[in-house]
């Protein structure tokens, strides 16, 4: 791997990130390890030092207090990517913001697609593979009845290391200053 991406995340540490991950297992078992987790800056190489994008993340993370966000409808970026997801239909306006002021500085980066908050369920290998597990996906979110809500108060940031094996580099708190790693 030539430079190293970066992304940030907000982990989902609660029973709709388990469904999310449960899914995954079923619907992608080649990807079974990745945690659920909805994107506020999609990978990326740094503009600057891990130093330098750890700045910004303290100092636009710092003025944004915590909020929550309600999941949507099952979606996909079929033609776009194969990639399946849960749509953030409540507060994804404060997402777009904090990505927009997020994407500056280290951290800045020309985006291929347009942001879009999701929760992502599967990136599968091809648009047919997509198809079908959004309909599945589909049929099991509409029959899960936890809660669709999720408390945003705690970033990471975290570092590509190897083809689809991220390393958290540091975690951000909304409202707060970085967290010791």
């Amino acid at each position: 791997m030539s430079s190293p991406r970066y992304a940030l995340v907000a982990y989902v540490k609660s029973p709709v990130g388990e469904f999310v991950e449960n899914l995954r297992r079923e619907l992608h078992p080649a990807m079974p390890h990745l945690s659920a987790h909805i994107t506020f800056l999609p990978p990326r190489p740094l503009q600057g030092t891990e130093g330098e994008a750890l700045q910004v993340l303290e100092s636009v993370c710092g003025r944004a207090e915590p909020f929550e966000v309600t999941l949507g409808d099952v979606e996909t970026f079929v033609p776009t990517t194969p990639t399946v997801y849960i749509r953030v239909a409540h507060a994804a306006a404060r997402l777009e913001e904090l990505h927009d002021q997020l994407n500056a500085h280290a951290l800045a980066f020309a985006e291929q697609w347009p942001y879009t908050p999701h929760l992502t369920i599967a990136k599968l290998p091809n648009e047919e593979a997509a198809q079908q597990a959004m309909e599945m996906a589909r049929d099991r979110w509409r029959q899960y009845s936890g809660s669709r809500r999720i408390l945003l108060d705690r970033l990471t940031f975290v570092r590509e290391d190897a083809q689809n094996c991220w390393v958290d580099l540091a975690p951000v708190l909304l409202g707060g200053s970085l967290v010791s790693p």
